[in-house]
């Protein structure tokens, strides 16, 4: 978007302007009169607004049309100019948050300059705005269950303060929504978020990509922790930071500064630094892997992201959130769940997590019907779901099994699946599968069976006492 309101009563200096920003290749408005102005302004925004400070047969000023269109357009960058112009002015509209003030006659080649900066503040405020749209969608956290409840505490706890936080969990349980999470509600939320990519850094690049570069040739150019100042530098997958780039970033965070490459001065920042991992790093550190001080230096607020396994209740709200979520991004059908379809999924085993069921969703949304809600028979992987004649193909080790070792297997195998699928709650796991809670606790005694739920309780039926639950 190139669009410029020119708003002068003067038609001549209107013109005059016009004309040299359309030769550099902008397309441009012009009004005269205050009312002409706001109607082109509330019609449809433009990227930049040329202001004149006196506007004569107006009922408003310059000034006062600049408070209405930082009150109503705040993105929209303002250039005040004047033939009566004073320092009193000048400051007056720089307080009310005119980008700038340029003053009659004025230099074309001294315009030129400001309205490039002014448009090129226009278009990082639009990226910006686009960006913070987009992150809060990737920072919405989705869930119920008690360890989804649990984290979304600790994460709270710790969005106002500046402490430094490590994510651990295995791969694809959502370390980087958690993050965004932390920045979005936090007070840098206004501010860049940047993910450094620990595992996809180029070793002969390390450096440059972190601290920029400088020289005559290309000017200054920024590295990613420059980048990200002001706001929060997120490493993903911190074990993976090349050693040699594991002492740079330490003294950045020991100094707050740095020196970009071929570079003299040195460059301060403030950081917010949020790291994830799905490593142990102090079997890293044991293995030389890892830096000892860079561990307690990004190690302040420790955090674990639970896997899906831990929180198989919250997986038909994320499956809806991401039906819905392909809907609005890709038009796929936004179809329901059938209740078969959400029972196998909460017993599916998942090592990839919520990034494994975002995939499922999708890979059902793309290659499905598009007609009625999704079914067990539609979701891949090998499962026990029945077949078109009703049969359950068994295991190979089940088939081998006399009927009543067999029956015990299948029952011991399933009541556990259930249990697990509904976070440990005893009369959940009784009411789906059809027996008094009584009965359950007798018929997982009789099958040797030990578990706990997710308060910590356990059911130990092996030495022949039962310890009752409290359900979750």
């Amino acid at each position: 978007m190139s669009d410029i309101l020119i708003v002068d009563d003067e038609r001549d200096i209107r013109e005059l302007i016009s004309d040299i920003l359309e030769d550099e290749g902008y397309t441009t408005r012009k009004a005269g009169t205050s009312d002409e102005a706001m109607a082109e302004v509330n019609g449809e925004q433009p990227a930049l607004l040329i202001l004149d400070i006196w506007l004569k047969d107006s009922q408003m000023d310059g000034i006062d049309i600049l408070k209405e269109v930082k009150r109503s357009h705040p993105e929209v960058p303002v250039v005040i100019i004047s033939g009566h112009g004073n320092i009193e002015i000048s400051v007056a509209a720089i307080k009310q948050g005119a980008y700038d003030f340029i003053e009659k006659p004025f230099n074309i080649d001294q315009l030129l300059v400001v309205i490039r900066r002014a448009m090129e503040t226009s278009r990082l405020r639009r990226e910006n705005q686009e960006l913070k749209r987009r992150d809060t969608n990737l920072a919405e956290m989705v869930g119920e269950s008690a360890s989804f409840r649990t984290l979304q505490s600790q994460l709270d706890k710790v969005t106002k303060s500046n402490g430094r936080v490590l994510l651990s969990g295995p791969a694809g349980v959502g370390k980087e929504v958690a993050a965004r999470y932390i920045h979005a509600n936090s007070n840098r939320a206004d501010l860049p978020f940047v993910t450094i990519s620990c595992a996809g850094m180029e070793m002969d690049r390390v450096e440059e990509m972190l601290l920029g570069r400088e020289s005559s040739e290309r000017g200054i150019e920024p590295g990613l922790l420059e980048q990200a100042n002001g706001g929060v530098v997120y490493f993903d997958e911190v074990a993976d930071l090349p050693l040699a780039a594991q002492s740079k970033v330490l003294r950045v965070l020991i100094d707050q500064q740095f020196q970009r490459i071929g570079g003299a001065d040195k460059v301060r920042v403030d950081l917010r630094v949020i790291s994830s991992t799905s490593k142990n790093l102090e079997i890293e550190i044991a293995e030389e892997r890892f830096r000892q001080e860079l561990y307690h230096r990004l190690n302040v607020v420790p955090i674990a992201v639970p896997s899906l396994e831990e929180r198989r209740e919250d997986i038909p709200m994320l499956a809806g959130h991401f039906i819905e979520e392909f809907n609005a991004s890709q038009g796929l059908p936004q179809r329901e769940l059938s209740e078969d379809a959400v029972a196998l999924m909460q017993t599916m085993i998942w090592p990839g997590n919520v990034r494994q069921l975002k995939n499922l969703i999708e890979r059902v949304l793309i290659l499905g019907d598009d007609t009625g809600p999704i079914s067990a028979r539609e979701l891949p992987g090998d499962t026990a779901a029945p077949d078109e004649e009703g049969r359950v193909v068994l295991s190979g080790a089940l088939a081998t099994l006399p009927l009543r070792e067999a029956r015990e297997a299948f029952e011991r195998e399933y009541l556990l699946t259930q249990i697990n699928r509904f976070g440990g709650n005893i009369s959940r796991t009784a009411n789906f599968v059809g027996m008094e809670r009584s009965a359950l606790h007798r018929k997982l005694k009789s099958l040797g069976v030990v578990t706990s739920n997710k308060t910590g309780a356990r059911v130990a039926y092996l030495d022949g006492t039962e310890t009752e639950p409290e359900d979750t």
